[in-house]
């Protein structure tokens, strides 16, 4: 009877402890919990981002057609452009007004230049070079080439020739300047006569006794001299004398004045 006695006050005792371990257990999870809850909100108050929702990007090879559209206003962009200018080392070039060229009517003619065009058209004091100018032996080719009874070459003939014994009197078809007295190889004794107006008369194959010199201011039909031989040139030819007159550097037919 004693042993179980013992027994029973052996188990009492052991139940009080067991409990009291029990409660002290309960009190430290709840502490633990109570701990932890603390914990959480401070690391949440540390990191608020942690709170916000995670998007996930759609997969690249799925197509989303719910995207919608776009109500900003498109604006053009305009980029102005700035034109910086050049400097180089280059001196400054001038260019002169002479070498300029512009759009422009040509001036007109002075009307001296027309006046003395007119002038030059009508030599009013024409006289004949020969007392018989009848006998024409080779007329003036106006450009167009002629063959050469003494050279057998086709040339020009820029004057004509006048048939004449040698010795016949030579005169001056109008007045004017003796400018040049030359004995030429190929046309013999050669008399230029300047009629200052534009025209020129030149005589070929005159004597070499001529009645005048260079310089002298002649009269329209003073006597020059004589006929001489023919030139070389046309020495193929019967006796003349051959004649040429230009008009402001061209060559023309001397009998469109002489036989006005």
């Amino acid at each position: 009877m004693k042993k179980n006695e013992l027994t029973d006050k052996h188990y009492a005792k052991g139940s009080k402890g067991f409990y009291a371990a029990l409660g002290i257990s309960a009190v430290m999870i709840g502490a633990a919990c109570l701990f932890a809850h603390k914990q959480g909100d401070r690391i949440t108050d540390m990191n608020p981002a942690a709170d916000k929702t995670i998007v996930h990007e759609a997969a690249v090879d799925r197509r989303v057609t719910n995207i919608p559209k776009t109500t900003t206003p498109a604006y053009r962009v305009t980029t102005a452009v700035v034109t910086m200018p050049v400097f180089t080392d280059a001196p400054a070039v001038t260019i002169p007004a002479a070498e300029i060229s512009v759009d422009a009517p040509p001036p007109a003619e002075p009307v001296q230049a027309e006046a003395e065009e007119t002038a030059a058209q009508s030599m009013t004091d024409v006289k004949k070079p020969l007392d018989d100018i009848s006998n024409i032996i080779t007329p003036f080719s106006g450009g167009e080439l002629v063959k050469n009874e003494t050279t057998g070459s086709w040339q020009t003939h820029n004057g004509v020739d006048i048939a004449a014994e040698v010795g016949t009197d030579v005169y001056a078809v109008s007045g004017g300047e003796v400018t040049s007295v030359i004995n030429d190889a190929l046309w013999g004794v050669t008399l230029v006569l300047d009629h200052k107006n534009g025209y020129i008369t030149k005589y070929c194959g005159l004597s070499s006794d001529l009645a005048v010199q260079e310089g002298d201011k002649l009269s329209g039909g003073d006597f020059i001299g004589t006929v001489g031989g023919s030139a070389d040139i046309e020495s193929a030819l019967a006796p003349h004398i051959h004649i040429e007159m230009t008009h402001n550097g061209k060559y023309i037919d001397p009998m469109s004045l002489i036989n006005q």
